[in-house]
């Protein structure tokens, strides 16, 4: 199974990246780094004849693996441009998650919600019962331990 993944993911990393870089992981699978993109792919085996889970997701900073952000079963018997189709697809979903929200209006333009502001008591009646039993607790504690009947 290794050799038909890494057979498979040398060809998709040829149709998607000029650089890439293809290694082993320690699962079994293949993984296709784009550097230059700050994506992965990873075709890792499903148990299945002619099946692989296909991953991607981002490189962060000094290099290291993002988790996965989108994951699908493919069948490897299909051609090398469909997966590549299936694995754009992929790559473009995390870029898309990877993109900070965008812009509102400015700050001027923007009216700001305030979170509303408690009216009245500050302490709930289920709070104050339970200072109560604390209280009535560390009482008796007291009691018996230095005041208590034998002492």
């Amino acid at each position: 199974m290794y050799a038909q993944l890494r057979e498979t993911a040398s060809e998709l990393a040829g149709v998607l990246w000029r650089e890439h870089t293809v290694y082993r992981e320690r699962g079994g699978g293949v993984v296709i780094r784009g550097e230059h993109v700050r994506r992965w792919i990873s075709l890792a085996p499903t148990g299945g004849k002619d099946r692989a889970l296909l991953r991607a997701g981002r490189l962060l900073d000094g290099g290291t693996t993002a988790p996965a952000r989108t994951e699908i079963v493919v069948d490897l018997t299909a051609p090398v441009s469909e997966l590549a189709a299936v694995c754009r697809r992929m790559l473009a979903e995390v870029a898309a998650a990877a993109e900070p929200p965008a812009a509102g209006p400015s700050r001027a333009g923007r009216r700001t919600e305030r979170a509303p502001k408690a009216k009245g008591r500050h302490t709930s009646a289920g709070s104050w019962v339970v200072l109560v039993l604390v209280g009535i607790a560390v009482a008796a504690w007291a009691y018996t331990a230095f005041g208590g009947p034998g002492h």
